[in-house]
């Protein structure tokens, strides 16, 4: 490999923007100097144009595989967030594809219907002569048409799982959305993808990924979920052949259903799947659900539509006793607890777990929607690192008419608090969800620094939410790049500096240049380890 030389670009390092900082020169997938002038015979020469290098960026809570298999089917996420254009597609791929027994796919946005719940009935209007389920964006819900309900057996008087529930008529009908742990009764009939599809959804995945600059990430499901076989095999299998370029740490799942017998089950499995690029090391716990559907775990309850009170404060998946003794178990077992915590209860349970464990795991808790008042400064304090999904932080429709009416204004007024976390110490680690949203890091640190939407119309594009929880640029770069790198234990990664590993992006502009147009900024060449994995 010979020494490749990065000229006439404006740096930022992973942590500051260092603006005209020289040459960068790379040898041997290493990063050698930065400013200097040494550049040996035979060397390939990049000029970048004054536009910003930066290291290539970690998703630190990311589902590839998923992302990658919604890619190959019917893949409602690239569209307009509108009832009749999902539909549209929905039948043109129905039509399309005689030869599939069910039609699968997902990526639709509740906001797209009333109250964000579709039909059974409108699904049948473009595909009734097989079943067909569809998973939304948040895969906290499902949307089959009738014939999947009647394979799946559900009928008024299937009961609600303890985890989930069905969405009924007045007359008790199922009426054709699935939450939560309901999704199994449908995801127990569902054809499961086999190994081979699993890995053609892993090499998609990763494509996409890179093409957006993602060198790396953090797998936040890597187990049998939804109706997906354990994908450790997939990943073991990449990595043995050479096939997985980006460097991969796997979040086990932890089975809700289930208590701390499955710790040693995890041990083993860290021990089969940890191979090169793919280290096995971290295990995931949801321990609450989503606020649209109202399983989101609250310190008080939701309100109703007139803004009063119910008898509903959603759900803790695991039980507060057994999350503590399951993060404990698998602290002493030197794993790394990675914890979906989205409502201001789930992430106190989270906290309170992690009370007394080892800092140098690091831990960490994703979405992070509310978060208590009382709560933040324990980040900093436990060690725990805050995993931040920066995109949903807007004036969507769906925080419009689907959250804030059923928080109230107080808890509406300290939703997806980064700033506070940030003030108060909070090691600030970010990542997409995608296949929930969308994985180009770009659009997601818009909204961190701005809290609005690049280019959406309406309040999601030009009303700043809650503008005091914005981050500056450096943060929210910083938090996308050496954070996500170090919540991973890759403390060689993340960084432009003097023998750290060359993962790197170059982007089409500088956007210190133009912070307002961060959203609109296209990745132009990503290197890992030297070597061009994406070139445009």
């Amino acid at each position: 490999m010979s020494d490749l030389v990065l000229t006439g670009a404006r740096v930022f390092d992973g942590h500051r923007y260092l603006g005209d900082a020289g040459d960068v020169l790379v040898r041997e997938g290493r990063i050698v100097s930065v400013g200097g002038s040494d550049r040996t015979p035979g060397a390939e020469v990049v000029d970048c144009g004054g536009a910003l290098l930066l290291p290539g960026f970690v998703d630190a809570h990311v589902h590839p595989v998923q992302g990658g298999i919604e890619r190959l089917t019917c893949d409602l996420s690239g569209l307009p967030v509108d009832r009749a254009a999902y539909l549209a597609h929905v039948g043109a791929y129905a039509a399309s594809r005689p030869d599939l027994d069910w039609v699968q796919g997902g990526g639709w946005a509740m906001a797209a219907f009333p109250g964000g719940l579709p039909t059974a009935a409108e699904l049948d209007t473009v595909v009734a002569d097989r079943p067909a389920a569809l998973v939304n964006r948040d895969h906290h819900g499902m949307w089959v048409n009738t014939r999947a309900l009647a394979v799946a057996g559900i009928n008024r008087d299937t009961p609600d799982p303890a985890d989930g529930r069905i969405e009924r008529d007045a007359a008790g009908e199922p009426t054709g959305v699935l939450h939560e742990g309901a999704m199994d009764l449908v995801l127990a009939v569902l054809p499961v993808p086999d190994a081979d599809a699993l890995y053609a959804g892993l090499l998609e995945g990763q494509r996409h990924l890179h093409s957006l600059g993602v060198t790396g990430w953090q797998d936040a499901i890597v187990g049998a979920y939804a109706g997906m076989r354990d994908t450790g095999p997939t990943y073991r299998r990449a990595a043995a052949s050479g096939d997985l370029t980006g460097t991969v740490v796997g979040a086990l799942w932890w089975e809700r259903e289930r208590g701390l017998e499955q710790v040693a089950e995890l041990v083993e499995k860290r021990e089969a799947y940890s191979y090169g690029r793919f280290a096995a090391t971290s295990v995931k716990i949801m321990q609450d659900g989503v606020a649209e559907n109202g399983t989101a775990a609250l310190v008080e309850p939701y309100l109703d539509r007139c803004g009063h009170a119910t008898t509903n404060s959603g759900l803790s998946f695991v039980s507060p006793t057994l999350l503590r003794s399951a993060v404990a178990a698998l602290d002493s077992e030197g794993f790394q607890v990675h914890v979906h915590g989205l409502g201001d209860r789930g992430v106190r349970e989270a906290l309170e777990a992690f009370a007394g464990t080892d800092p140098s795991r690091r831990h960490h808790i994703a979405h992070l929607q509310l978060v208590h008042p009382a709560d933040v400064p324990r980040f900093a304090e436990l060690g725990v690192a805050a995993n931040i999904q920066a995109l949903w932080a807007c004036f969507d429709e769906q925080m419009v008419d689907l959250t804030i009416p059923f928080l109230g204004p107080e808890r509406a007024a300290r939703q997806y608090p980064f700033g506070d976390l940030r003030r108060a110490g909070a090691r600030l680690v970010a990542g997409s969800d995608w296949p929930v949203s969308t994985p180009n890091p770009l659009e997601v640190i818009h909204v961190a620094v701005h809290r609005m939407a690049y280019g959406e119309p309406g309040r999601a594009g030009t009303e700043p939410f809650l503008p005091s929880q914005a981050l500056s640029l450096e943060v929210a770069l910083a938090a996308y790049t050496s954070g996500s790198a170090w919540v991973c234990h890759r403390d060689d990664a993340g960084v432009i500096a003097p023998g750290a590993v060359a993962d790197l992006v170059l982007l089409d502009r500088d956007v210190f240049d133009e912070p307002l147009e961060v959203g609109a900024a296209k990745v132009e060449r990503v290197w890992v380890g030297g070597e061009v994995v994406e070139k445009r």
